[in-house]
């Protein structure tokens, strides 16, 4: 059994950091590591995603630019040069990656699946069925999570897709289903939508986003139906088949009866499972909740003392930005003033559709329901002068305040730039500052950010009514 000082099973987006990290502290490291460097972020998520979002909207403006005084010949997009162009983007990240990792002499890379053989001791099992052990006084799990498969009659014997399959296709899918309606499938709706596609989406609860207030989730459908996009909700699918011609019909409940849809390919975004399943956790004592996550402290140590699991498979808000920080707290409480916590941290998040949705801090429907005395300060995104300009308008910006202290509890920005826009609200969230200060300071015109100044003019504020 080799020994190093580190173990981290998995190099996500707190794994490698981590990694190069504590090779600088002088740290010999075992990374292990079952798929592509980056974890799901660079291969399956944000990195690719993101670039297919860039592609569709070029396609969606392209194909309105005669309203700019262009024109421009309408040809289909050549969905085979997008896939270039996306797999560019994820390899050029990898790659670098990959070049800081395996360059430095303190961080010995394993590519295999890692799990507990007993107290801190690692088997790491290679693609050949052989395997070695290994074993570290400090251990990291950052496996991260994958898409869950709900048991729907008749599901395991079509050719479904997940998110990371998708993203595979080398042919444009005629009717695209998407069972499940959250962040993913959204997006997804919208680029598949605008690169050709014919897109329904089939959600469970009565509404869109039903965690989000009602006047998002309103907007988001109005945005995504105005661009083709069908959706179904209050839905229940009762079974998935494919047809003679390999098209696949999904039998589904929506009201008081019955009916079929079909479509060439099915999505399925339902949600997202811990990777935890292989790791033998039991072999060193380490507990999992009820659906799989692994518990941790404020400083995201396991109950076992120098076990720790960052990212995703710790449960919680699945965010790349919250793994990164996962990293941040841990260097903290090994190396630096031990001041830095996963307690009540403000966590920001972005849904990249187009208008994108920033959020942060509570909504107006939590306001309520814990009868705060709060103030709505809420703007269309017509009333901003830049969005004017350019031509982006649809949404609107709704900001939640507390009425006696006038510090901002939560953001809501859908709008163009809209993460940006949030991002702007949640560092003075973070420095305590009062909606009057913004209102009243001065940012350069034309920007987005000057709407902050309109946003919390006296005639766009008004009081909540706590139930």
């Amino acid at each position: 059994m080799e020994k190093f000082d580190v173990i981290i099973i998995g190099s996500g987006q707190a794994g490698t950091p981590l990694a190069k990290r504590l090779s600088k502290e002088g740290k010999r490291i075992a990374l292990v590591e079952s798929d592509f460097v980056g974890g799901t972020c660079v291969n399956y998520g944000c990195t690719p995603t993101k670039t297919l979002v860039g592609s569709a909207k070029v396609i969606f403006q392209s194909q309105n630019a005669t309203k700019y005084g262009i024109t421009l010949n309408n040809n289909a997009p050549d969905f085979q040069l997008i896939n270039q162009q996306k797999n560019k983007v994820v390899t050029h990240s990898r790659e670098g990656l990959e070049k800081s990792l395996f360059e430095d002499p303190n961080i010995n890379f394993f590519h295999g699946k890692g799990s507990f053989s007993g107290h801190k001791q690692i088997r790491v099992e290679f693609a050949d069925s052989s395997d070695i052990f290994i074993t570290a006084s400090l251990i990291f799990i950052n496996t991260g999570t994958r898409d869950r498969i709900p048991e729907i009659k008749g599901l395991t014997g079509v050719n479904y897709l997940t998110s990371k399959t998708l993203l595979t296709l080398e042919h444009l899918p005629k009717k695209l289903l998407i069972i499940g309606g959250g962040y993913v499938a959204l997006e997804f709706s919208q680029i598949f939508s605008r690169l050709g596609s014919q897109v329904t989406i089939i959600e469970q609860s009565a509404k869109l986003l039903p965690k989000e207030d009602d006047d998002v989730g309103s907007m988001i459908t109005q945005i995504l139906t105005a661009e083709g996009v069908k959706i179904i909700t209050d839905a229940v699918v009762n079974s998935v088949s494919s047809n003679a011609d390999e098209s696949i019909q999904i039998e589904l409940s929506s009201g008081e009866k019955p009916f079929t849809i079909s479509g060439t390919h099915v999505l399925v975004a339902t949600g997202r499972i811990p990777n935890t399943e292989t790791l033998n956790l039991s072999k060193s004592n380490i507990p999992m909740d009820g659906r799989g996550f692994i518990p941790v402290n404020d400083y995201l140590e396991t109950t076992e003392a120098g076990i720790y699991a960052l990212g995703d498979v710790k449960g919680g808000p699945a965010f790349t930005h919250v793994s990164y920080h996962d990293y941040l707290v841990v260097a903290d409480h090994l190396f630096g003033k031990k001041t830095s916590t996963i307690r009540d941290r403000l966590i920001p998040y972005c849904v990249f559709i187009d208008p994108e949705l920033g959020r942060i801090g509570i909504t107006e429907k939590e306001a309520r329901e814990r009868n705060l005395n709060f103030s709505i300060a809420k703007m269309d995104a017509s009333s901003i002068a830049r969005a004017v300009e350019t031509d982006e308008t649809i949404g609107f910006v709704k900001a939640i305040v507390d009425h006696n202290t006038k510090k901002i509890l939560g953001v809501a920005a859908l709008c163009a730039g809209g993460g940006e826009f949030m991002s702007i609200l949640q560092i003075a969230m973070l420095g305590g500052l009062t909606y009057d200060q913004l209102r009243d300071t001065m940012f350069a015109h034309p920007t987005y950010a000057e709407a902050i100044n309109n946003l919390f003019n006296p005639a766009h504020l008004k009081p909540g009514i706590s139930s």
